[in-house]
């Protein structure tokens, strides 16, 4: 049982411990599932689904491709009856993840509750929507998010929005949130189980046991997606080549820098890797790792970057694996990552002067 470590600017700290009291509390994890790998794995298989009513929506991209879009409305808010004001979270689920995620479910349940809009940003073709042109995602290309932004903010102007995203969705957010800077149409960012480099995390994910557990399982979802579109995928890609990847690595050496115009792997995961843009940033982030996340090793993070920063701010706990952070005797319900993810998200939106102000912030962002 240990308090997790932050690492952010001494008023950025008063903030949380004020704020998100969370951050505070030692972390015990779960005592019969303490190692990183373990966690990793009973949050795969056993975590709750919270019960979420999801309104679909397409929207058109530039090019002619498409994007399902989930919302939560919460129409029946308390805390913001006026839909144009109320305060907005769009979350960016990870690399084969979609809006049925458990960690998503429960995101959006304790956005719900405190009376927030929620949205969830499927990536092509991941949400069962048809792929109408041969382009999917990575971690690198902003531009599908960038148009979501626009479109929700075009939709509430009025609205507060704050970006949460998980694993490759966190990678995705801090990309763009570099690339736009005070132009990102976001008041603050949060993610967690961020991969900052996406090369030590493909090192990571080779080791023996963690290629065993994790990156095979992963590669065999991409192939999958691949596999459902496989029609007009074939247009750009040898799909047969491409659903023989057993690794991440190899789906990206096969696919994804295909797609996107890389000349190699080491060239797309250093476009990927967001840890060094973070001094490009304009708002508030916070950041929820492990010290024993196999996904995202713990050598890798930018500790120096983020200690000369005065709005960038990372969690790190000793324990709870990837997208886990199981505590309690039978972690089926609400964790420690959840209790943080609705503490952070109400301390934005009722204290955004005291948040800009501790992050050094002098104006609200703009759109």
């Amino acid at each position: 049982m240990k308090t997790p470590t932050l690492i952010c600017s001494e008023a950025f700290s008063i903030f949380l411990h004020k704020h998100c009291p969370v951050v505070a509390e030692r972390f015990s994890p779960t005592p019969w599932c303490w190692g990183g790998r373990l966690q990793t794995l009973v949050f795969a298989f056993f975590k709750s689904r919270p019960p979420v009513t999801y309104r679909n929506e397409l929207i058109r991209t530039g090019d002619g491709g498409q994007i399902s879009l989930d919302w939560v409305d919460n129409e029946a808010s308390a805390a913001y009856p006026e839909s144009s004001t109320r305060p907005t979270v769009l979350i960016l689920p990870g690399i084969t993840g979609n809006s049925q995620q458990p960690y998503v479910l429960h995101a959006v349940s304790q956005a719900s509750r405190r009376g927030y809009r929620c949205v969830v940003f499927n990536n092509r073709g991941a949400a069962g929507e048809e792929l109408l042109t041969p382009v999917t995602y990575c971690a690198a290309n902003t531009s599908d998010l960038e148009c979501v932004v626009q479109h929700v903010r075009g939709l509430y102007p009025k609205a507060r929005v704050l970006g949460a995203g998980v694993s490759m969705g966190g990678m995705l957010l801090l990309n763009y949130l570099a690339r736009k800077r005070r132009e990102s149409g976001m008041v603050a960012g949060l993610t967690i189980s961020v991969p900052f480099d996406a090369q030590a995390s493909s090192v990571s994910m080779e080791e023996p046991l963690n290629w065993l557990l994790f990156n095979k399982v992963l590669a065999m979802g991409l192939c999958r997606t691949v596999r459902k579109h496989r029609k007009i995928l074939e247009k750009v890609v040898d799909v047969d080549y491409v659903l023989k990847s057993q690794t991440i690595r190899e789906f990206d050496e096969r696919f994804t820098i295909v797609q996107f115009g890389y000349k190699s792997c080491t060239e797309y995961y250093r476009d990927a890797s967001p840890g060094k843009k973070l001094p490009s940033t304009a708002v508030p982030i916070l950041c929820l790792n492990a010290a024993d996340d196999p996904f995202s090793p713990q050598r890798a993070f930018p500790l120096t970057i983020i200690q000369s920063l005065p709005n960038v701010a990372l969690l790190l706990t000793a324990h709870g694996g990837h997208i886990a952070f199981l505590d309690g005797l039978f972690p089926r319900g609400e964790t420690y990552m959840d209790r943080l993810f609705g503490q952070f998200i109400q301390a934005v939106f009722d204290h955004p002067e005291d948040l800009n102000q501790a992050c050094g912030i002098n104006e609200e962002p703009m759109s």
